[in-house]
């Protein structure tokens, strides 16, 4: 279990995460999302011993990640790909860490083998990798020690389709089993694919948590219609929000928190025929993410 409780950081007066609380449970995978500058990756390397808190804290099993007696047997974290040293081989990053962590010579074999890299491939300076073979590499890194734990950053980037959907497949296998996983992705379909929990972050502070489930259902109506300002207008007259759908190609596509019959009932009388009509959660991640994060996000701020 990886614990945020009360967690700020500050540069001087900018404040990088803002009072953060959250949990990531054993046996599920959470997805932690936000824009580009959200805090997201600050919160992971102050869970990583790599940054310090301001106030509060983030634990693992209960435990400061800086005391942990051999870090990689307990957690594996996976931040950066691209910073792996460009001039060893993968075989010769995935043995220093196996040595380091006092671990059987055969988990380096292990490990290539689980993240499909070839003989040859693992012979090859890392500086000669794709980015997607340097996250598989990782990915060997993160699971070499066994640990109940992994923070992941951005794993799928850089993965062809099939990659990423053998890292789906691995990652739910790890939960499946008592792991918990901690992933953060901007690939928003992958998260939905795969997460138990979502976490969504905003110029530091979290903008909701939950379920999956409970935060798609939460995304009341989505309707179009002939008159969208007359629908909107009738909504509101009768005591629900409506506003236009975020992440909709549409321009017509409006989100209501009033049921599906009330919103045919409100049409009706207001004389709009309806061409769309059903739960918002059909939607997408994608959609809830957009409006959580509409005004922390930079192509919002610029517009």
């Amino acid at each position: 279990m990886i614990e945020v409780d009360n967690l700020t950081v500050t540069y001087g007066a900018f404040t990088a995460v803002d009072d953060v609380t959250f949990t990531a449970a054993a046996g599920r995978v959470t997805g932690f999302l936000g824009p580009n500058g959200a805090g997201k990756s600050t919160t992971m390397r102050v869970m990583t011993g790599l940054t310090r808190a301001s106030t509060g804290h983030a634990l693992i099993d209960g435990r400061r990640f800086a005391d942990l007696p051999n870090p990689g047997r307990e957690v594996g974290v996976l931040l950066d790909a691209s910073a792996q040293h460009a001039g060893r081989t993968g075989r010769e990053i995935l043995t220093i860490a196996q040595r380091t962590m006092r671990l059987p010579s055969n988990r380096v074999d292990e490990m290539l083998d689980l993240v499909s890299l070839t003989g040859a491939e693992s012979e090859r300076r890392v500086r000669n990798y794709s980015l997607g073979m340097r996250q598989r590499l990782g990915i060997a890194t993160a699971l070499l020690g066994r640990p109940q734990s992994l923070i992941l950053d951005e794993p799928a980037n850089g993965l062809d389709p099939a990659g990423i959907r053998w890292m789906r497949d691995l990652l739910r296998g790890f939960a499946d089993q008592g792991g918990t996983v901690l992933l953060s992705s901007h690939l928003l379909h992958e998260i939905e694919a795969i997460a138990d929990d979502i976490v969504v972050i905003g110029n530091g502070r979290i903008v909701a948590q939950g379920t999956k489930r409970e935060l798609l259902e939460s995304a009341g109506t989505l309707v179009r219609s002939t008159d969208p300002v007359v629908l909107t207008a009738a909504l509101r007259d009768a005591g629900h929000t409506a506003q236009a759908a975020g992440g909709t190609a549409s321009t017509d596509a409006l989100r209501t928190d009033a049921s599906t019959d009330v919103v045919g009932r409100v049409a009706l009388a207001a004389g709009v025929a309806l061409t769309e009509l059903r739960a918002a959660e059909g939607a997408g991640l994608e959609e809830m993410f957009l409006e959580l994060t509409a005004e922390t996000q930079r192509e919002g701020a610029a517009a």
